[in-house]
Formats: C-alpha cells, structure tokens, sequence
C-alpha cells in the first residue's frame, strides 16, 4: 500500500465539474485579477467567519505582511511570536524592519506559552504574533488580556486554521488582524497560491485594500507604498467551490484523528487537545525519541510521513543575527527532535487509516 502525506488528486476528483465550471466561468469573464469572483470569495469567506471584513491576497505570507504594515508595525519595533512555526511567521516580521522576538511553547499544544509572553514586553513591543499551530487555537483570551493590559496589536498567524474554532469562535477572528493561507497542501487550499485578511476595523480593512495594490485607493494614484499581492480571480473561483465542503472535511480530519488517538496512545505521544478547542488537524503530529527510526520504518512500508518542524526558527542561519542560540527555547527544540506528521486529508479510507496504525504499532512491538 502506498499512501501520500496528502493527495489532491483525489480531493479535487469529485469536483472536476465545478472546477471546470468555476474556470470556463472566469475565462469568459475576461477578468482574471480581484474583480467579482475575488469580491464574492470575500464576502463567503467572512460570512463563514463571522466577521465583518475579508481580503484577499496572494498567499499566506503577504497577509502576514499586510497586516504587520496596516498596523504600522515597522523599523525599531519588537513582535513577540513562536520559534515553532513556519519561516514565514518570522520572516515577514524581519522582512519589515521590526524584530521577531521568540517565546517558548508548550509542551501540550506546542502553541505559544501564554505564561512566557509578558516578561518579553518591553518599549519596543508592538504586537504580539500567535500562531494556531498544526489547526488547534492559542489561548486567545489570555494574548487579548495580555495585550489590552500593555496596549499591544494581535495579529492572528491561522495559515493551518481555517475552520477550527476556540470557545465557539472562529480562530482569525480574535485579535485585530487574522491571516489566512491556502497554500494547495492548506485544509482549505486553492489549485496555486492565495491568502486572506480578516478584521473588525474599518480603518485596518481600508489600509489592508490599498497595501494589497501598491498603496492605491484609485487607480494610478498612490497614498502610500504597497505590494502586488492581489488574488487570482481563478483561484478565488477555486475557493468559492471548496468553501461549500469545508465543514465535511474538517469533520472527516477530526475523524481520522479519533482513531489514531485511541489506537496510537499506547505506543506514542499523540496531540493534546485544550478545553474549548475544535482542532482541524490539519497535520496529526505525534511525538516519540524514535521519530527517525519510525519514520525510515513507515516509508518502507509505503506510508509518507513529514517532520513540522526540523529547526526551530531561533535557530535558523538566516535569523542568526538576532542572537539566539542552542538552549534558549528547551520545549520547541526537542519537539523539533521528536515531531512526525502522519497522513491526513479527508479522502484516506478506512483501511489506509487502519494500515498506518499497524504499522506504527509493528514497529513498536518489534
């Protein structure tokens, strides 16, 4: 048996029709770039959210930038964020200016240590940048108490997200900003590169749609510098199709997960969900000393599986100049030597969810 990390092929078979209809539908528009269907993605997409406002951008990574930009967060400014994530949550912070500044996770969610934050405020803080790892929330109420007691910016990193809730509220949906991507591999994905933006406040909404066109309100007039990251009218298209099925398969994912949890247990360290958290799972994560040994094992058993994340990003060359160094965040530095992400997308059958436990537990029993 052969089984992939993901397989989009399979995701996207059941609907060729409305793909190919959203595409002939775009292609005929003549309008490829924003336009109606980006509009009308928009509005899903907040209505789903229950939020006032969405934009949409070209991927993960530039809502990320927007949003650091539209809440004038730039040179000589500090963010507190997670070294266990990916690059892009610290490298847009750098990209601006201001200066990425880790907190240790926990050992449980492997999400920001909410009891490590406030100690790292100071002057120069300016937001703090939490990010909702694997599809499972931060403890959002208390970043929102911590940064209203320091006047600070939230700015919500749900690239792995979209769907999962905390207390019965969307996750993007509680801090001042929330970014979004859909990356293909995303729970939530199109057919090549998008992102989105979400928030409450008008004055940011407004600064988010002129930073996405290069600082322009109208056309050909610039009130301040910009990107060019707008998002395709075709993938929005794309997005308007697959929102309708999200629900299903961000419940067919907690599926899956309930199996490996009970039959896992025993032999690994499986994810630990929080109270009031709805996990989307969009990777299933688990942890044990043996991650190499078992990984090279499930390959020769035909089963991919990938390690989020190898490095922590205190310890990435390219943020050496910050000056961290092997020691200073214990808990992310020995996931990142423990951590393994097994199969997990809506369309594994049964009996592939079946093969993957066997194995783990032959492995195990030797």
């Amino acid at each position: 048996m052969k089984i992939p990390i993901i397989d989009l092929v399979r995701q996207h078979k059941p609907l060729e029709q409305e793909l190919e209809s959203a595409f002939r539908k775009v292609l005929e528009s003549g309008q490829f770039i924003l336009g109606s269907e980006v509009e009308e993605f928009e509005k899903n997409a907040a209505n789903f959210l229950k939020i006032k406002y969405a934009i949409g951008v070209g991927n993960g990574t530039d809502a990320l930038t927007i949003a650091l930009k539209a809440l004038n967060i730039g040179a000589g400014d500090e963010v507190i964020t997670t070294p266990f994530t990916f690059f892009a949550t610290a490298e847009t912070i750098a990209m601006i200016g201001a200066k990425p500044v880790f907190v240790d996770v926990e050992d449980t969610t492997l999400n920001i240590d909410v009891r490590k934050i406030e100690e790292k405020i100071n002057s120069k803080t300016k937001a703090i940048l939490p990010v909702h790892i694997f599809g499972q929330g931060a403890k959002m109420e208390e970043i929102i108490e911590i940064a209203k007691r320091h006047q600070l910016k939230v700015i919500e990193d749900t690239a792995q997200g979209f769907g999962s809730k905390r207390n019965g509220k969307y996750l993007g949906t509680f801090g001042d900003i929330g970014t979004f991507s859909f990356f293909p591999t995303k729970n939530l994905s199109c057919l090549g590169d998008g992102g989105l933006i979400v928030t409450q406040d008008d004055l940011l909404y407004e600064m988010g749609k002129k930073l996405r066109v290069h600082g322009s309100s109208k056309k050909y007039y610039h009130d301040f510098l910009g990107y060019n990251s707008r998002l395709d009218a075709l993938q929005a298209a794309f997005l308007n199709v697959k929102l309708n099925y999200i629900e299903k398969w961000n419940e067919r994912r907690r599926g899956i997960a309930k199996i490996f949890d009970a039959e896992l247990k025993p032999y690994v360290k499986v994810p630990e969900v929080d109270a009031g958290n709805e996990h989307i799972y969009h990777q299933y994560t688990i942890r044990t000393d043996k991650r190499d040994s078992l990984s090279d094992f499930l390959h020769k058993k035909g089963i991919a599986t990938q390690v989020h994340y190898p490095v922590p990003l205190h310890l990435q060359p390219a943020l050496g100049y910050l000056g961290y160094k092997k020691g200073d965040f214990p808990v992310a530095e020995r996931a990142a030597k423990e951590v393994l992400s097994l199969p997990i997308f809506p369309e594994l059958m049964d009996q592939e969810v079946e093969y993957i436990v066997s194995s783990i537990r032959e492995y195990f029993r030797g």
